[in-house]
């Protein structure tokens, strides 16, 4: 007879009162575990204890589980920290990157005591900060990268993959380097090259700028991130980036090439092996990607017109896989740019003409 998995029953001591560790706090409470915030702004705890993230004060508290949600610089330094003080507890971190805080935590507080811990990183977050942005929430249906490394104890690892089973996550288990690999293809690189993007059009003319459409603005969105953080993340993650950052430069040389000898079937394999990769995205819920078609609709610039829009579309049956509004700046009205299944595409432009709608494929 197996044994039954492992419950966490707590109490947490979530280190960190930021978005992820009062999402982490909250989402603990809804599951009725005892918590305990600890921040080095009292002000940050003063709030998320308001907002009923913890129950308990992290003076003398004795957790079973140490979550360190702290800014990539500190990782290192407060994971083995959370393992010389609590010699009881499993200790995992919401870090975005895992092999160099592992390997300074194992030389501050040692081989042995690093089998108490297991990285962790959740794959959610905001454009917004701190924790009145916080949600118990945030991670439901969210994957949720875990990280044992070649010491951690098994019975730690399941303590951690029962926390992302309380937080609503699915985990994804991943070894530390591995982890690192995979955010710097995904994360990391497409926001350093939107940062390189959107730094051509810092000095750009103001003529040029004006003919600013959708794809410019899809490019380059994330490059608005908050560059004191990204730092720390880049020059963490340093190793996996180098490779990918050198992959890039030969593709750009050999772009060039085939630009300047206007090569034709070289710009053709180049611009394929783009599609072939967005077609490699996961689906949505990390499924298998569906095809989808888009449907342009006109939408004036008033309250309301969106909420009808939705209305409109559910009302016939289809549903709205995504969506993106490019509003034209010679116009009071933008376009919205309906993505949904394939197959359902003639049935919500001709439903959605019927209602007075403007549209077209």
């Amino acid at each position: 007879m197996s044994d039954p998995e492992p419950r966490l029953t707590g109490p947490v001591l979530v280190v960190g009162a930021g978005l992820l560790g009062t999402s982490i706090a909250l989402a603990l409470r809804r599951a009725d575990v005892d918590v305990a915030l600890s921040d080095v702004s009292r002000e940050h705890v003063r709030i998320a204890s308001g907002l009923g993230a913890a129950n308990l004060t992290a003076a003398g508290v004795r957790p079973e589980l140490v979550v360190v949600a702290v800014p990539p610089d500190a990782l290192g330094t407060e994971i083995a920290a959370a393992l010389q003080v609590h010699p009881q507890a499993v200790v995992t971190d919401v870090g975005s990157v895992k092999t160099d805080p592992l390997l300074e935590a194992l030389e501050v507080a040692g081989e042995q005591a690093g089998g108490r811990y297991v990285g962790g990183h959740p794959m959610a977050g905001s454009e917004r900060s701190g924790p009145l942005a916080a949600s118990d929430s945030l991670f439901d249906g969210r994957p949720w990268a875990v990280t044992p490394h070649a010491g951690s104890r098994p019975e730690a690892t399941e303590l951690v993959l029962a926390l992302v089973e309380v937080c609503g996550a699915t985990a994804v288990r991943l070894g530390p380097e591995e982890h690192d690999q995979a955010v710097a293809r995904t994360s990391h690189l497409p926001h350093l090259l939107a940062a390189l993007v959107a730094g051509r059009l810092a000095d750009a003319p103001e003529g040029h700028l004006v003919l600013s459409g959708q794809g410019v603005r899809d490019v380059t969105r994330i490059a608005a991130g908050d560059p004191a953080l990204w730092q720390q993340i880049v020059l963490a993650n340093t190793t996996a980036l180098t490779a990918l950052l050198r992959d890039v430069r030969d593709d750009v040389d050999t772009l060039l090439a085939a630009i300047g000898h206007r090569d034709r079937e070289a710009l053709a394999d180049i611009l394929h092996r783009g599609v072939r990769g967005t077609a490699a995205i996961p689906g949505k819920h990390g499924g298998l990607p569906t095809p989808v078609a888009t449907v342009f609709v006109t939408l004036a610039d008033h309250p309301g017109e969106l909420a009808r829009l939705f209305a409109d579309a559910g009302e016939v049956g289809v549903n709205i896989e995504d969506l993106r509004i490019d509003h034209d700046p010679a116009r009071d009205y933008g376009l919205a740019e309906v993505s949904v299944a394939a197959s359902a595409a003639d049935h919500l432009l001709t439903s959605l003409e019927t209602r007075g709608w403007t549209v077209h494929r």
